[in-house]
């Protein structure tokens, strides 16, 4: 069993969706969704020069952010590659870039302290052997689906392009694959069979001994990457819990998306957090850097909200995971040993009502300033017309000013007693 300790330690990572389709800036499917032919869709190669990618400043803008890894998409399915590849021209170093970004972009992160994650499209639109489907920008070409195309090639050429990535780069902490979609009502659908997925996840773990593989290959990996919702529940296999990760974008495009001003808030993006670490999960989050190489001033001033609360809330995230205590409706528990993390949603009326916990807290603050939390238990009857009538003696009552704090989502930090 592979070691996930660093993994869920970290919580919250830094997705990366960057390539030609930066570009066409109307969404990283671009030239499916306009069925741009592979000939015509090329030319993007002849201006892609991002002569103001500067990975130190992202790597710095994530870190701040409470961010501890990365994951960037080293090819997408439109078959470009940021890296110098023997394999294919369709890449950085071919195009007035004309060098090698994933290189730049491995080597600041690393230098944060990033532990390092590969993205790497099992889809390639580009390249002659993958076979036509229906998420082909081909799809409705009827020469190019009946074009006898060799899968078996494409397989040797995605296990060639997996070894350079898993051996030039040092060590490389994940390898996210995307995707398998072998389903009913998806003509010409890929899955572990198609990619022989068996031997690319022997071919990973035999050249990265350690590294995660996430669970798109079709088969069982490391972690569970549900993308674009939060589980109701935290998410299990054969009924037994699993390592979980939720894949989120800004705002609803993973590529840059010029005309898509549609981003989460800040306070939704912190809950969105807390939601999984409350359910022992990660969260990715992703931002599509433009054609210069530069990160959406929208996406920055997120990631800065985000720093700002994260660095009075770490705690309650990193390092963290679910309680066995019941939050109450609208807000969420988190744990970290003896300390628990009541995190308020929405704000209450003066109280909060925890129930079962008398005894059993010694000590109670604001996380935002340390600023004491009054506590009161209630050791028989109480006064109907004072206190809530549904209070048992087993409630503990955390009595909080009326005005709400000014953090995106204030947490209360419990010290529980010694058991």
């Amino acid at each position: 069993m592979t070691d996930t300790t660093w993994f869920t330690d970290a919580r919250f990572g830094l997705f990366v969706h960057w390539g030609l389709h930066s570009l066409a800036a109307r969404h990283e499917w671009v030239q499916k969704h306009e069925a741009i032919p592979t000939e015509e869709y090329g030319r993007y190669l002849e201006y892609f020069d991002p002569d103001l990618f500067d990975p130190v400043a992202w790597a710095e803008t994530a870190w701040q952010a409470g961010m501890r890894y990365t994951v960037i998409t080293t090819k997408h399915h439109e078959g470009f590659c940021l890296w110098d590849s023997d394999l294919t021209d369709f890449k950085a170093t071919s195009a007035p870039a004309g060098r090698d970004l994933l290189a730049e972009f491995t080597d600041a992160f690393r230098a944060r302290g990033f532990k390092i994650g590969f993205y790497y499209s099992l889809i390639d639109w580009r390249h002659p052997e993958f076979p036509v489907d229906q998420y082909h920008p081909h799809s409705e070409d009827e020469l190019a689906k009946a074009e006898p195309r060799d899968m078996g090639k494409y397989v040797e050429y995605m296990n060639g392009q997996v070894t350079e990535l898993l051996t030039r780069y040092g060590q490389i902490d994940i390898i996210w694959f995307d995707y398998s979609y072998n389903r009913p009502g998806v003509w010409g659908g890929k899955g572990p069979d198609d990619w022989e997925s068996e031997n690319l996840l022997k071919l990973a773990r035999d050249l990265q001994p350690g590294i995660l593989v996430n669970n798109r290959l079709g088969i069982p990996g490391d972690f569970a990457t549900p993308e674009q919702f939060q589980p109701s529940n935290p998410p299990t296999q054969d009924g037994e819990p699993i390592v979980w990760e939720a894949c989120h974008t800004l705002n609803g495009s993973w590529g840059y998306d010029r005309d898509n001003h549609r981003f989460k808030s800040p306070d939704l993006l912190a809950r969105m957090l807390i939601d999984s670490v409350a359910k022992n999960g990660n969260v990715l989050l992703n931002v599509g850097p433009n054609g210069r190489g530069e990160l959406e001033p929208t996406a920055v001033e997120r990631l800065s909200a985000l720093a700002g609360w994260m660095r009075l809330h770490e705690r309650s995230i990193r390092g963290a995971g679910a309680s066995d205590f019941q939050a109450p409706t609208d807000m969420r528990f988190t744990q970290r040993g003896n300390r628990l993390y009541l995190h308020l949603y929405t704000w209450p009326l003066k109280h909060v009502h925890l129930q079962d916990m008398a005894g059993k807290v010694a000590y109670a603050q604001f996380l935002h300033d340390a600023s004491e939390v009054g506590l009161k238990w209630h050791g028989g009857a109480v006064h109907s017309q004072l206190e809530d009538s549904s209070i048992t003696e087993d409630t503990l009552t955390l009595i909080v000013p009326e005005q709400k704090p000014d953090v995106l989502v204030p947490v209360i930090e419990l010290f529980l007693e010694e058991a």
